[in-house]
């Protein structure tokens, strides 16, 4: 399915029946010239270059927006077009915004032209649209996903990363008590005066007496 991107208007309609001597015609022609030869850009440029607050202008500005791509500048130009063949505007707006990727506005602005005025091309471009809605939601859902995935196990290694250097602390800590015991003992035994052991002298042996042999 694709979505019919041409505009419902006959281009470059309002400029071409204003009253004489309302504006200058002679811009308007070569805005007409390069909107004919496909020099949309161009076109779009000599209808600003009109500073004009009617809305046929704005219009006029808008399609030549559309056909060069500036989305963003056409939603603005057709904004101030509002009054001028509502259900065509509302259609054009809805295109904008498709192309912006805003599907959710896209369908507001298609299913708004409908009430107005009913139309195969419309409602062609809001059956897409809800499709193309449905897709995105579908895929944000599916990156929501896979991001509160990644963020468990990024959380879950952040985990461990601090277990193993509270344990790496731990392990350090106790090494340090260790040396410190040692250090301490040793600085005790500095302090402490030995104590000084009695010597046992070998002692002669006690001579034997003879017995006195009796007489």
């Amino acid at each position: 399915m694709k979505i019919l991107f041409y505009l419902l208007f006959t281009p470059i309609l309002f400029a071409n029946i204003l009253p004489p001597n309302t504006f200058p015609f002679q811009t308007i022609k070569k805005a007409n010239e390069a909107y004919d030869k496909g020099e949309f850009r161009k076109s779009a440029r000599l209808f600003k270059s009109l500073n004009s607050n009617d809305p046929t202008v704005a219009y006029d500005q808008a399609n030549a927006e559309y056909k060069a791509g500036m989305y963003g500048d056409a939603l603005k130009s057709y904004t101030k077009a509002k009054g001028v063949d509502e259900a065509t505007r509302l259609y054009n707006v809805g295109n904008c915004y498709f192309q912006k990727g805003d599907f959710a506005s896209s369908i507001r602005n298609y299913t708004a032209s409908l009430k107005l005025k009913g139309d195969e091309d419309v409602m062609h471009n809001l059956k897409l649209a809800k499709k193309k809605r449905a897709e995105k939601e579908k895929q944000k859902e599916k990156e929501k996903k896979k991001n509160d995935k990644d963020k468990k196990k990024e959380d879950e290694k952040k985990k461990r990363e601090e277990e193993e250097k509270k344990k790496k602390k731990r392990n350090r800590e106790r090494r340090t008590n260790r040396r410190k015991k040692k250090t301490r003992k040793k600085m005790i035994r500095k302090k402490s005066p030995m104590k000084k052991t009695l010597s046992h002298k070998k002692m002669p042996m006690p001579v034997r007496s003879r017995r006195q042999r009796r007489r």
